[in-house]
């Protein structure tokens, strides 16, 4: 399995555009939030829980997190968790509201991340590898914890791979 820096070092690479960061600070929790609505349809109530495929991917999210670093992982595991409870309360309102808040947020995240990724000139890390989905989530808390002053070590390490966040990005062509 590769490690945690490996799979954030990969994902940094199609991701040094200050504006295509933030970007994903953005996109990716809804895209995130708006998954967990939509997969949280059909539940079946088993031992006090419902289970749904949303919490079932949650578990999978968090042990895959867990697996890479303790600390990033118990933090991830916890926003899992809070997806998939949101994703279960949504998912109790009308089909209407259901899918729509669903759909919604999943078409409106993927909007802001393209937006990003035209400004980065370069396509998502997922067409050229999968498990940039699951990292993508990983990489936005990561980043957060770099803007907090948090994880110095790590954002060495990805950055010697990666390189730097550029300081000074072109401007978009229009």
């Amino acid at each position: 399995m590769k490690s945690l820096v490996d799979h954030l070092s990969q994902y940094a690479a199609y991701h040094r555009d200050p504006r295509n960061i933030a970007s994903h600070f953005i996109g990716i929790p809804m895209i995130v939030v708006a998954v967990a609505v939509l997969l949280s349809r059909p539940a079946w109530p088993v031992a006090g829980l419902m289970l749904s495929p949303a919490l079932l991917l949650a578990l999978f999210a968090a042990v895959y997190y867990l697996r890479l670093e303790l600390r990033l992982g118990l933090l991830m595991s916890v926003l899992m968790g809070l997806s998939a409870w949101a994703g279960q309360a949504l998912a109790q309102q009308s089909t209407l509201v259901w899918l729509a808040s669903g759909v919604g947020m999943f078409v409106v995240g993927w909007v802001i991340q393209f937006v990003g990724h035209y400004y980065e000139g370069r396509k998502p890390a997922f067409v050229d590898d999968v498990s940039g989905l699951i990292i993508g989530p990983l990489f936005v808390v990561a980043e957060l914890a770099f803007l907090l002053g948090l994880r110095h070590d790590l954002k060495q390490q990805i950055e010697a791979r990666a390189g730097g966040v550029r300081a000074n990005p072109k401007r978009a062509a229009i």
